[in-house]
């Protein structure tokens, strides 16, 4: 199991990340009722689907998708992210939410409908089952951003439809998710989330793994909270989605 550096080789063509105006290469269909946005070679063979932070479609997580279907030609992808928050994200102006009492009861009552994990994993097999079927996808990966992250921990159990995990930035990380997980996972830590959580997580692995911290950026970097005009957040974005690549590569 490695738990070190993982350094990109395959992902050396990866396109310029765009800090502003980002124009999506995919398109928005409709999965079991969700917008839904999608992009890739439509004949590839591999799928990955995307689980977004609370913020839901943003420029700099719609640029990530484009970045896992498109750079690699040889392992090309079909990459989904559906709207499981049905239009009605988290306003972003709540985070962090400080000691602000209203954004804090925003994200509450946010966490406790929209984003109750429950309501999020009973869609899943459904959106993955009508693509395979409409899409031709034989083996699926799953990555997901903060909020995302938890819902990829708790999809990685037994019976999952998905060969390999990754979770960045990821939320409420919690050990005995670890103890069910059973394909192998990359986890990509800011320096936002508790150590001890992390390290306490990794310990109870019994699978391949890696993870990678970035110490120097903040929680959301690879998704709605990444500043991309700063060049050492860009620089690290694109680090980050290679070493994503990379590993789905080797595990798919």
């Amino acid at each position: 199991m490695s738990t070190g550096s993982t350094q990109s080789q395959a992902c050396c063509n990866t396109p310029a990340v765009v800090s502003k105006g980002y124009q999506e290469k995919g398109e928005y269909i409709e999965v079991q009722g969700m917008k839904t946005y999608a992009t890739g070679p439509k004949d590839a063979k591999q799928g990955i689907l995307i689980i977004y932070d609370i913020f839901g479609f943003f420029p700099q997580t719609i640029q990530g998708a484009d970045i896992m279907a498109y750079t690699d030609k040889e392992h090309p992808y079909q990459v989904f992210m559906p709207d499981f928050f049905d239009g009605k994200p988290a306003d972003i102006s709540w985070y962090p939410p400080g000691d602000d009492k209203d954004k804090q009861a925003k994200l509450g009552q946010f966490f406790q409908t929209l984003a109750a994990p429950p309501k999020t994993l009973e869609r899943i097999p459904k959106v993955v089952g009508e693509l395979k079927k409409s899409r031709g996808i034989e083996k699926w990966a799953i990555l997901g951003y903060c909020w995302g992250g938890k819902i990829v921990n708790l999809s990685s159990q037994e019976s999952t439809l998905f060969k390999v995990a990754a979770a960045a930035h990821p939320s409420m990380v919690a050990p005995d998710d670890a103890k069910g997980t059973v394909i192998p996972y990359i986890m990509l830590p800011s320096g936002e989330e508790p150590k001890d959580d992390v390290e306490a997580w990794q310990k109870e692995l019994k699978v391949p793994h890696a993870v990678e911290w970035f110490p120097d950026q903040v929680h959301g970097f690879m998704a709605a909270r990444g500043d991309l005009e700063q060049e050492k957040v860009k620089t690290e974005y694109e680090r980050a989605y290679k070493l994503v690549l990379d590993f789905f590569h080797k595990h798919m």
